[in-house]
């Protein structure tokens, strides 16, 4: 089957080569039984590349089932995977098939391959190896014939560098890789693109189909597009239903557009990183990364306030004249008390007093009794996340730059409600 009738067929739009090439490579594979690794960003559609190839395969007519490992909790991945017998765990009334039971004789897609747990990444090794598995709570090794078609989002081969991933594994899976193109190396497609799903739209809420004038084409070009073919769907959609004038110029678009956003986290850069230019956060650590840099910030902040203060002590006749009261409602190491403030020359400072001596001259000596425990510090940023988006755990994991089963398990580890 040639590249233009698979087009047509599972409904794929563009002509870019990068996206000719990623289905040449699938068409290649699909009648072999070869694992294969999907990489490409989020909304890029990795998931119809595993269709394709399960269609074009000889497993088409026996079962086919996509699995989001990032949407299991770790606690349950490996009875969701290879089962589990009764009485294995609390909750384990019946036996239960594991997909790789399920699915014997057709095709297995597992999405979000890198936020498999450790534990279960060796179990997965085994199965791709000896196609063995045995259930939870089970001694009995059983046999099963399942291809296995992985996509990630991640740079695998930095995971594993950083211990958060089995290097075999990594190996294993990536014996025919698939690199999917991001919207943004595929610009000669947003606008066609754009058109089909403004088509669509219009038919599905009968309505005549928007037009881009062109410089909202050129716009449309230049946007970065960081959700991909998803974000691109999801903006025409809105355009098509909220827009009173259905010829689009620049201003029109923008109002659509989200506005750029800078992370002030740090950004850990990646050589081998599929095209990518930001390379992802390691599940806990970003948390501590916003710690550690607003901490800093703080230090440095008191450092500069008491430095003014040691050089100018005649010019202190109250706290406002040192510090704005603004910065000591942010500032977590410095809690205001101006009311207890008094002739005395007394500075609160963290619940500790900071006293000047009778010649306007401070003590060498300053207590700061705040706490640094960093299991303190994130559950505080957690909470906080948490209270910001009213308590949605996918819209807080993603402000904290992190997957919503590591949040899921920060919120028991810390005896979170939320």
């Amino acid at each position: 089957m040639d590249i233009q009738s698979i087009k047509n067929r599972f409904g794929i739009i563009g002509n870019s080569p990068s996206l000719n090439y990623a289905l040449q490579v699938a068409t290649q594979v699909a009648n072999t039984d070869l694992t294969v690794l999907i990489v490409g960003e989020s909304g890029v559609g990795k998931e119809i590349f595993s269709q394709i190839i399960h269609t074009l395969s000889p497993r088409k007519h026996n079962p086919f089932i996509a699995v989001n490992c990032g949407a299991i909790p770790e606690g349950t991945i490996d009875s969701e995977l290879f089962g589990h017998e009764k009485g294995s765990f609390t909750g384990a009334v019946d036996a239960r098939k594991g997909y790789f039971e399920t699915v014997n004789g057709g095709t297995l897609f597992m999405d979000e391959i890198g936020e498999t747990p450790l534990g279960t990444q060796a179990r997965l090794l085994r199965v791709l190896e000896n196609a063995e598995f045995i259930r939870v709570g089970s001694s009995k090794v059983q046999k099963t014939d399942v291809r296995v078609i992985a996509a990630t989002n991640k740079d695998l081969l930095l995971a594993t560098q950083n211990n958060k991933f089995r290097e075999d594994l990594y190996y294993r899976l990536n014996t025919v890789p698939i690199r999917v193109p991001s919207l943004r190396e595929r610009k000669e497609d947003i606008i066609i693109l754009f058109r089909k799903f403004a088509v669509d739209f219009a038919e599905r809420y009968r309505t005549s189909p928007i037009q881009l004038t062109e410089d909202a084409k050129s716009h449309l070009l230049n946007y970065p597009w960081p959700g991909n073919v998803r974000e691109l769907k999801n903006i025409a959609e809105q355009i098509s239903v909220l827009s009173e004038d259905k010829t689009i110029t620049v201003q029109s678009l923008e109002r659509f557009l989200p506005k750029n956003s800078t992370n002030q986290l740090p950004m850990l850069v990646s050589a081998n990183n599929y095209g990518n230019n930001q390379s992802e956060f390691m599940n806990e650590r970003d948390i501590l990364y916003k710690l550690f840099f607003d901490l800093k910030k703080d230090v440095t902040e008191m450092k500069k306030m008491f430095l003014e203060i040691i050089q100018n002590p005649n010019s202190i006749s109250s706290v406002s004249d040192v510090i704005d009261e603004s910065y000591l409602h942010d500032l977590p190491m410095v809690r205001q008390k101006q009311e207890n403030y008094s002739t005395n020359n007394v500075i609160p400072v963290a619940n500790q007093p900071l006293i000047l001596n009778e010649g306007n001259s401070i003590q060498d000596t300053i207590v700061v009794d705040e706490s640094l425990n960093i299991m303190d510090k994130e559950k505080e940023l957690i909470e906080k996340a948490l209270k910001k988006h009213k308590g949605k755990r996918k819209d807080a994991a993603t402000d904290l730059g992190i997957s919503e089963r590591t949040l899921y398990r920060k919120l028991k580890e810390y005896d979170i409600e939320d």
